[in-house]
């Protein structure tokens, strides 16, 4: 028999997202979206968690919320180590609870502690996309502090320069691609994910 491959879930998941009712059963363990700011794991996130039925949680939004400050406040407020530290808290409640779909910070994943704790509550996934596709959805926006810069865009090259070895060692790796619709890349998200022995139960 051979192995199952990402493309084997397709169909089933398309068939599904029809209707817009979960078809591939549940999670039995929390996946948990990694990449670099604009890589889609808040859109994204939200599909795939509507296709299977689960949670859908954002770690930013979650710090945002305790805090009653935006990210980029925080940062500016009480530093990257703060936000970092609450971060790490954050994510260690949302895998401490029923199976869901996590969103992370970009720079969540670079965390040797929060890769750990990943890998042993969950499975991650890291959204990959090139510079031009994340420079295309971010540049517009001033939401991201880390882009506070005289060179934007050079500060995201740079950003993806360090981060990519960290990225790398994601359990699972989707590459996003420019002109897929979110529901499309949900899909792709899924598909990846039922090769992984015993995330996705039957019902």
């Amino acid at each position: 028999m051979r192995e199952m491959g990402p493309e084997d879930g397709i169909d089933k998941v398309r068939a599904g997202a029809e209707q817009d009712q979960p078809v591939l059963g549940h999670l039995t363990r929390s996946i948990v979206l990694v990449g670099m700011m604009g890589s889609g794991k808040t859109a994204v996130g939200t599909a795939v968690a509507r296709f299977l039925g689960a949670p859908f949680l954002d770690s930013d939004h979650e710090i945002e919320r305790a805090a009653q400050m935006t990210v980029a406040e925080i940062f500016a407020r009480d530093g990257e180590p703060f936000f970092r530290a609450r971060e790490s808290e954050v994510l260690e409640r949302l895998l401490s609870g029923p199976p869901g779909v996590i969103s992370t910070g970009g720079g969540a994943f670079l965390s040797e502690t929060n890769r750990e704790m990943i890998a042993r509550l969950g499975v991650s996934v890291w959204l990959k996309a090139d510079l031009e596709l994340l420079w295309n959805r971010v540049r517009h926006k001033n939401t991201r502090p880390l882009l506070r810069t005289a060179d934007p865009k050079k500060t995201l090259t740079d950003l993806l320069a360090q981060r990519l070895p960290h990225y790398s060692k994601a359990q699972v790796v989707v590459e996003a691609e420019q002109g897929l619709s979110v529901p499309d890349m949900a899909r792709k998200v899924i598909a990846h994910l039922r090769v992984v022995d015993g995330l996705i139960e039957e019902v």
